[in-house]
């Protein structure tokens, strides 16, 4: 049955390639394929398919098809046929023309495979013919490039052709095999930048995504030579050969993703060997003389890339490890340079700050605390054993040493703050008269002042000196310098008030001087970056940031400044605009915490006198007014878990509820009451809190006012406080009219203040039964008003007003009686006969579980 089958889809499959259907056709002969073990009628199948194959340009497909038909029958002349269309167009012309030979062969007058054969051995001859002129212009590149007679811009375009020819694969190879390294290594040899250039950027062309062709090129060339070629002053120079080392390391550890094919896969090197060597070498630039600024950075962006595990999910950090253990001094000893010194390594504006990130990502590696006390072991050895008492110098390099950890692991270098004489030589530095110590000793301070008890211990013993130094020195460098120690230790308290060191006002003549700082250009870039380092410190300040921010000039210098090549300008600038746009997390502040704090007294973070709430508390007459005004305006149109976050939602509440008074505006009694509505509508222990600052009586008064709006406001802030128990507990009082005025309220013309109203109503009756009785006592009008409110236009006044009519038939049978007697019944039918579309359904379920109550009493019965 099943060979039957088998047939008849073949069949069905030549019905469906006649009908040009060929992926129909392929399903049918793949699912013959799987019934049948005749021989003969697989060869069909695969023939077949591999024909569909060839119509849906599926050639990988097809020439497998093909093959095992093949394997089936050798001379079966239509499957070589099919295989050789296939192969020639997936450019394996070699073995396209050994199928069509051996078809031309069997059949000698078939001219479809005469033609065939003069076609492919034409494009086998052209493909040779391009091979042959490859390696002829690879040569002749070559012979260009070495001659010294040969005209400029014939070179620029050889050495241009070759770095593209390099950045392919075929090209690639082909300058491999044809001695193109050796080749490569003689226009090194030249010492001319721009044959040196090429060959670099050829060299990293090829090594880009193949394993062995790096490893033969990292020994050919070696890696002290790369290196050399590294440090040079060219910054072009630098780079290129930066992007040559990182294609090795990338192809050597397999980080470069490229598919490898041939012999290349089958490779099994040990490279750990030679990214070892790498490493070590890259760490001896960082401390030789004969490295450039430029080369410095490049050895430092390579280590920083390459050392620290990319995913710490990684159990394997022994490449940082070693860093620690072989490079950590020559590391410390970058961030220890001082410029003005002799004994300075060459650096640029960005070196001493790449070594601090590089410190940075190596400690954030560490995966435990024995790992983490040996750097610091190692950093304390080099710093202490940097102390001399009769070398001043050497001083220098220590306390510049720890400024530039305190700019990497904050963690780290607020430890070694605590080392034994750091912050009382950074002091002293302050008063050398040596514009050098002054210099680094101010940087350093500025740096300390991140943690806010040794900022504490440098105000005490340090400020005093600062302000001499800016006062006296006519050096520019040191004088920015201070204005930005000051300005530091000026904002040490962040946004907590209470750590304010210096007066009122002091900050903002500190802001003006960086502005002007700022803004003039006769000043070096270097200097003025640290305008803007200020000013990331005094934004924090209210009154700064409107300043800086309507200071249009000053803000197109810090985006000018911002474009330059010092790099370490951009964290000030983002700090500044984060400051200026309030772009920061605030954490939530636990009463519980602060009273425990207070307890055992310790300091307690005090929000600036300015901001609104304190305002609104304990600000003049007028500022009370216009803060708690400002404050409603927030709350009436704010989710106040955004606006007010934490604990601070209930501080809003007071200065709301005294703005409620009939000497205020109308605008700002109705803004009060929606900001009320706002926070009752959020939790009971807001409702809670608004009953306990005695806001019902206001509430309630507002209610009566002749003003449609703020009767309205009013209205809806009682119905969320008619959710808190001890409200409900007034309604239930007897001897007051809260009950009977919400009733009429729920018969005026104002459909707002009745939908208020009527919710209001619907949860009191909903929560006790004596106010259900309670309401039919309080005005004769009550039914005529529940009725209306049962046929109301608008759904949720209607919906509210079925809910009150449901309490009261459940509150008491013979309330039941009574209204089920009344037009309230004919009312209930007609809404609950209506069929419940989407904007009706709450309404009609309403209704009908009312006449549900009215058949459970027995007042009404089904009709079948």
């Amino acid at each position: 049955m099943a060979e039957v089958e088998a047939v008849q889809l073949k069949e069905e499959g030549n019905r469906h390639f006649q009908l040009q259907d060929y992926k129909a056709a392929t399903n049918s002969y793949s699912q013959a394929l799987k019934l049948t073990k005749d021989k003969a009628l697989l060869a069909t199948l695969y023939r077949n398919r591999a024909a569909c194959g060839l119509k849906t340009e599926s050639y990988v497909q097809a020439a497998s098809d093909a093959s095992r038909a093949i394997d089936i029958n050798s001379s079966d002349i239509k499957a070589l046929y099919r295989r050789c269309q296939a192969l020639e167009h997936l450019g394996k012309l070699d073995q396209a023309f050994k199928d069509v030979q051996r078809c031309a062969t069997l059949e000698p007058r078939n001219q479809n495979f005469q033609e065939m054969l003069r076609r492919l051995n034409t494009s086998i001859q052209e493909k040779l013919r391009v091979q042959f002129s490859t390696d002829s212009r690879v040569q002749k590149m070559f012979e260009i490039l070495l001659d010294e007679n040969s005209e400029a811009d014939k070179r620029e375009k050889a050495a241009n052709n070759l770095i593209v020819l390099g950045r392919e694969e075929a090209g690639a190879e082909k300058i491999f095999q044809n001695n193109g390294v050796a080749l490569l290594l003689q226009l090194l040899d030249t010492k001319k930048p721009e044959l040196v250039l090429a060959a670099v950027r050829t060299l990293s062309g090829m090594c880009s995504g193949h394993q062995a062709r790096a490893t033969v090129i990292l020994h050919a060339v070696r890696i002290d030579r790369i290196c050399s070629l590294m440090a040079v002053e060219n910054e072009e120079m630098s780079l290129a050969v930066c992007n040559l080392l990182q294609a090795i390391i990338d192809s050597l550890s397999g980080e470069d993703k490229r598919e490898h094919r041939g012999k290349e896969e089958a490779l099994v090197l040990d490279t750990k060997k030679d990214l070892k060597q790498i490493t070590s070498h890259l760490l001896d630039m960082l401390v030789s003389k004969k490295v450039s600024g430029q080369g410095r950075d490049q050895a430092l962006n390579l280590l920083n890339k390459n050392v620290p595990r990319k995913d710490l999910a990684i159990h394997d950090n022994s490449r940082t490890i070693y860093v620690v253990d072989n490079g950590l001094r020559k590391i410390l000893k970058v961030v220890g340079q001082v410029p003005d010194l002799p004994s300075c390594l060459p650096l640029t504006d960005n070196t001493r700050m790449l070594a601090s990130i590089l410190i940075n990502k190596l400690y954030d590696d560490l995966r435990c605390d024995p790992e983490r006390d040996h750097f610091r072991k190692i950093c304390e050895e080099y710093i202490t054993g940097k102390f001399d008492p009769q070398d001043m110098d050497k001083n220098l390099n220590a306390i510049q040493t720890v400024s530039g950890i305190l700019q990497g692991p904050f963690d780290l270098g607020n430890q070694l703050l605590g080392l034994k004489g750091v912050m009382e030589m950074m002091v002293a530095l302050c008063g050398s008269e040596r514009e050098t110590d002054q210099l680094v000793a101010v940087e350093a301070l500025i740096h300390a002042s991140t943690k806010l008890s040794r900022a504490t211990f440098i105000i005490t013993n340090g400020v005093s000196l600062l302000k001499q130094i800016y006062k006296t020195t006519k050096n520019e460098k040191i004088k920015i310098r201070t204005l930005v120690g000051l300005c530091k230790l000026g904002s040490a308290g962040g946004t907590d008030y209470g750590l304010r060191q210096f007066a009122e006002g002091s900050t903002e003549k500190l802001a003006k001087q960086c502005r002007k700082w700022l803004c003039n250009m006769s000043i070096d870039t270097r200097t003025r970056r640290w305008a803007v380092e200020g000013l990331a410190y005094l934004t924090l300040d209210a009154d700064v940031k409107d300043d800086f921010v309507q200071d249009v000039p000053a803000l197109q210098a810090m985006f000018e400044l911002a474009k330059t090549s010092d790099k370490t300008i951009l964290y000030s600038v983002a700090t500044t605009l984060v400051n200026c746009t309030n772009s920061y997390d605030v954490k939530e502040v636990i009463p519980e915490l602060v009273q425990l704090a207070k307890f055992s007294k310790q300091h307690v973070p005090e929000e600036h006198p300015k901001a609104l709430i304190p305002l609104a508390l304990e600000g003049t007459d007028v500022g009370k007014v216009k803060a708690a005004h400002a404050l409603a305006k927030i709350a009436a149109v704010s989710n106040p878990d955004i606006a007010f976050p934490g604990e601070r939602v209930y501080e809003v509440v007071r200065p709301l509820v005294r703005l409620l008074d009939t000497q205020r505006d109308g605008l700002q009694n109705y803004e009060a009451l929606l900001g009320l509505t706002n926070l009752s509508g959020r939790s009971d222990k807001l409702r809670q809190k608004i009953f306990k600052e005695r806001a019902l009586p206001d509430i309630e008064n507002y209610m009566f006012e002749n003003h449609d709006q703020l009767r309205q406001a009013a209205t809806e802030c009682m119905c969320n406080m008619v959710l808190h128990k001890e409200v409900q507990e007034r309604f239930l009082a007897d001897g007051n009219d809260r009950l009977k005025l919400v009733v009429l309220l729920c018969g005026e013309d104002d459909d707002k203040v009745q939908n208020a109203a009527a919710g209001a109503l619907a949860m009191l009756t909903a929560a006790h039964k004596k106010l259900c009785l309670k309401m039919t006592q309080v005005t004769t009008q009550w039914l005529e008003i529940l009725q209306r409110l049962c046929l109301h236009d608008q759904l949720s006044v209607q919906h509210r007003g079925l809910v009150i009519a449901y309490n009261l038939l459940a509150a008491d049978a013979e309330l039941a009686k009574k209204l089920v007697e009344s037009e309230l019944l004919e009312i209930l039918t007609v809404v609950g006969k209506q069929e419940p579309d989407e904007k009706k359904a709450e309404v009609v379920q309403t209704a009908r579980e009312c006449l549900i109550k009215c058949m459970d009493y027995g007042f009404i019965k089904p009709v079948s």
